[in-house]
């Protein structure tokens, strides 16, 4: 599935994909992702660091590669998924998007290698994105 946008190309990238991989990463990390997506003005981030520690807890966090930005055949971005432990709360967390650059995500360790890995990463994103609750038995 593609969306053109303003002369560039959203696609989605599929688990097959060379571009696709699950990472994780450290705080700092994802801070220097959110700089880097601020001083390029780009809409999908948190609005400034400040927030975004108001939110997530300072522990590691799991991204997914889902859609890649193209301008005239080059990727310009990366839109991810990003799992995290929230600040708000015991044990909770959320689910958001952020973008990235191709350079940071090339220079980011892949931990979706082996393919029964890549499956169940891929099926705990899916259960975050469309909502996880605490069930009691019948």
């Amino acid at each position: 599935m593609s969306i053109v946008e303003n002369s560039y190309l959203m696609s989605m990238i599929s688990s097959t994909d060379p571009d696709f991989r699950i990472c994780r990463i450290n705080f700092k990390t994802l801070l220097d992702i959110q700089v880097d997506a601020e001083g390029r003005g780009w809409g999908t981030r948190w609005t400034s660091v400040e927030k975004l520690r108001s939110q997530v807890k300072e522990d590691s966090s799991l991204f997914q590669t889902f859609m890649r930005e193209e301008r005239e055949g080059v990727v310009r971005s990366y839109r991810c998924l990003l799992l995290f432990s929230s600040v708000q709360g015991e044990g909770g967390g959320g689910i958001t998007t952020i973008d990235l650059d191709p350079k940071m995500l090339s220079s980011l360790e892949r931990i979706d290698r082996e393919l029964d890995v890549r499956k169940s990463l891929i099926r705990v994103f899916s259960l975050a994105m469309n909502g996880i609750a605490m069930m009691s038995k019948c």
